[in-house]
């Protein structure tokens, strides 16, 4: 019996067995060609959406949308959309090769030794990265803090520092098994409640005093630029959708799903292309399931600044947007509606701190071995190091919002940081697409279109965002 006829015998798993980073030829699997053949593989895009959808959407889509209102609801739409490209092509080139994005990093030249200076730009990005995650545990804390007070009131030092220190030693205690299997229910558990809770309040506000109409919705989605909305509209594309960090991570939850394994390692074979093509179009589908559950959402949270808090000319700055727009349901719907909003902010940002933790780990833990601490092929000192980050980052990301706490800047460090590597990673997936996924496998000309179109948008942002840091431009 030849080793696919042996795979083919084995019980079908939605989670890859064995190590998922070793291309066994035994456990290759035939992939669905349907919809709803594809709809039980999917996960790495809901762990991705858990990861979006937090306290940059919170806080940043609803403030943009109550500088701008509802103008520039499309742009919700599209900053989301044109990232996606980068996305497939990084996972394309891991269900093809077995590797992770930070392998790939380290690929593109001029390298400098073992690393790239795409990897060099990863290491400044995730030593920044480091401070807004921070942030993470600081609004998880704060919605807490409002939600249930602790000494002498919602949003002061002692509330916040109770708080922040629990939501670090419960992620860490939850997370620290590292089972691919608990983070994807965790994370689409998580996933639908935000989506819900978020729906459940944009599609009630027509019902208050906080109304707003089709018409409104409409002048949202005419795709136009008011003058002066340049910064804004910036702002929004760098902030709003996946990012860096997420596109990398991504590729890692699709090669622990199972997709690579299951394509086998490359033999040349058309049934090697025919499964690997099957696979890949799995994770496009998967890929495009998440940016529409984090898009809804997204835009969800950018409805309520523009109907809510823009005719009230209010733009809260960090925490305080939870506790305004906490206030503002409570006096409009009553308390359970103050309840149900902070329900809604609490899955949201937990979501992104579950799916955060162990997407970091994986990529720390792969830096290390690029960089010859051990070696990746290694299942059990690779596990262990990722257990390590899941103990050691999250304590970090608690000291800094300790330190600095100040949730808003936090998250704008990151937020320009990330959009500066975000082009290097769309450098990345060009010369990888190029380099190291067989012609065969590398789409038609569509994915080439859809890659270049997103390239261009994305480092035109890791141009605006690098000279913005450098003081050199200011845009109205």
């Amino acid at each position: 019996m030849s080793a696919v006829e042996h795979a083919a015998t084995l019980p079908e798993h939605s989670v890859v067995e064995g190590d998922p980073y070793h291309l066994d030829p035994a456990s290759v699997r035939e992939p669905p060609t349907t919809w709803r053949g594809s709809l039980r593989f999917f996960g790495p895009g809901l762990i991705v959406s858990a990861s979006v959808v937090g306290a940059g959407e919170l806080i940043t889509a609803t403030a943009l949308g109550a500088q701008a209102g509802f103008v520039l609801l499309w742009l919700v739409v599209f900053s989301t959309l044109v990232k996606v490209a980068v996305q497939v092509e990084m996972a394309r080139y891991s269900i093809v090769t077995g590797e992770g994005g930070m392998e790939g990093y380290a690929k593109v030249p001029p390298r400098f030794g073992r690393v790239s200076w795409v990897f060099a730009m990863w290491a400044l990005m995730a030593l920044s990265k480091l401070i807004q995650t921070g942030g993470l545990i600081g609004g998880m804390a704060a919605a807490l803090s409002i939600l249930v007070p602790v000494g002498s009131g919602p949003l002061e030092t002692t509330s916040l520092t109770f708080w922040a220190v629990v939501v670090t030693l419960v992620a860490i205690a939850t997370l620290y098994s590292n089972r691919y299997g608990l983070i994807e229910k965790v994370a689409v558990f998580l996933t639908m409640t935000f989506v819900v809770v978020t729906l459940v309040i944009a599609l009630g506000l027509p019902m208050t005093e906080y109304a707003y109409s089709g018409g409104d919705l409409a002048s949202g989605l005419s795709f136009s630029l008011p003058a002066g909305a340049l910064g804004i509209a910036i702002a929004m594309f760098g902030l709003t959708g996946i990012g860096s960090e997420e596109i990398t991570a991504y590729t890692y939850w699709c090669l622990e799903k199972g997709y690579a394994r299951w394509s086998g390692p490359n033999d040349g074979s058309e049934a090697y292309r025919r499964r690997a093509r099957g696979w890949i179009a799995v994770m496009q589908r998967d890929a495009i399931t998440a940016w529409f559950i984090y898009t809804i959402s997204t835009m969800s949270f950018y409805i309520m600044g523009a109907a809510v808090l823009h005719p009230q000319d209010l733009v809260p700055e960090g925490n305080d947007m939870i506790l305004v727009l906490s206030q503002t349901y409570s006096s409009v719907l009553g308390d359970w509606g103050r309840i149900l909003f902070l329900i809604g902010a609490l899955a949201a940002l937990g979501s992104t701190i579950w799916a955060a933790i162990p997407s970091w780990a994986r990529s720390w833990a792969n830096a290390l071995s690029i960089l010859g601490v051990y070696d990746w092929r290694d299942s059990r000192r690779r596990n262990g190091w990722m257990r390590f980050f899941i103990v050691a980052l999250p304590t970090m990301w608690l000291l800094t919002f300790l330190w600095i706490s100040s949730p808003f800047i936090m998250i704008l460090i990151g937020g320009v940081a990330g959009g500066i590597f975000l082009a290097a990673v769309a450098v990345a997936a060009w010369y990888l697409r190029r380099t190291e996924v067989d012609p065969e496998l590398r789409g038609g000309r569509f994915s080439a279109i859809a890659l270049a179109v997103s390239g261009v948008a994305i480092l035109l942002l890791g141009v605006y965002s690098a000279l913005s840091a450098a003081g050199l431009l200011e845009v109205g």
